[in-house]
């Protein structure tokens, strides 16, 4: 496939953009059976079969070598949240991966929490 970028496989194309489908690769499923916040810390296991699922399970396992974001692993998919929250539930119910909520434990829409991601925002424009 001409113009496809190192290191992201088949899925983009330079000149193209995205060849596959954010939800083909999820079957077309946009509800996890499992509920992930986007703070959600994944782990692999080290076990689990996953022979049965595709390789984009396969790419976001390889991410999990040590406690990552589901926002992290979305990013480096390059595929919406949504659907890699699926691909996570799925590694989860086959044992390859472990999840736990967020190490924080404050009210997420605490004012002082949301005004310091903002201005964290407007530093990087």
């Amino acid at each position: 496939m001409r113009g496809t970028s190192a290191g992201d496989g088949p899925w983009l194309d330079d000149a193209a953009g995205r060849l596959v489908r954010p939800f083909t690769v999820s079957n077309g499923r946009t509800r996890p059976t499992i509920a992930f916040d986007l703070m959600s810390q994944v782990m692999a296991t080290g076990s689990g079969d996953i022979g049965h699922l595709g390789p984009e399970h396969a790419q976001a396992l390889d991410l999990c070598r040590a406690p990552v974001s589901v926002a992290e692993i979305a990013a480096h998919l390059r595929l919406p949240a949504v659907v890699t929250k699926v691909l996570l539930a799925d590694l989860v119910g086959c044992g390859a991966l472990t999840a736990k909520p967020p190490a924080f434990h404050h009210n997420p829409t605490d004012r002082s929490l949301l005004e310091a991601v903002l201005d964290g925002l407007r530093r990087q424009l």
